[in-house]
């Protein structure tokens, strides 16, 4: 990975989440090298919208995966309607059977 920056790192490993799975903003930041940056990853998150390329933000959630970045995206459901448009359902603002869409970096990108 190349090391141009915690947002750039942060905006890497989101692009490799694959469709139909969330990881959540802690997972991301122990993968870059930067455990409890959970916070900060989400400010990257929020700055997406100002890259060149589309970042998938929405597949990434809070650690019991409630949508936790809903108010980041333009309209109300914009987030809930792109993870369900990728199979996942949400109900009361969070992932249902979350162990089972969970994708973690730290195991999967070995």
């Amino acid at each position: 990975m190349k090391n141009d920056g915690f947002f750039t790192k942060v905006y890497e490993v989101t692009l490799l989440i694959p469709t139909g799975r969330v990881t959540t903003y802690g997972a991301i930041a122990s993968y870059i090298g930067s455990p409890g940056a959970a916070r900060m990853v989400g400010w990257a998150l929020n700055n997406c919208q100002n890259q060149d390329e589309f970042i998938p933000a929405h597949r990434v959630v809070n650690r019991i995966g409630m949508l936790s970045g809903k108010q980041h995206f333009q309209g109300r459901n914009v987030m809930q309607q792109l993870l369900e448009s990728e199979g996942i359902s949400i109900v009361d603002n969070q992932v249902q059977n979350f162990e089972k869409h969970f994708w973690n970096p730290n195991q999967d990108l070995v």
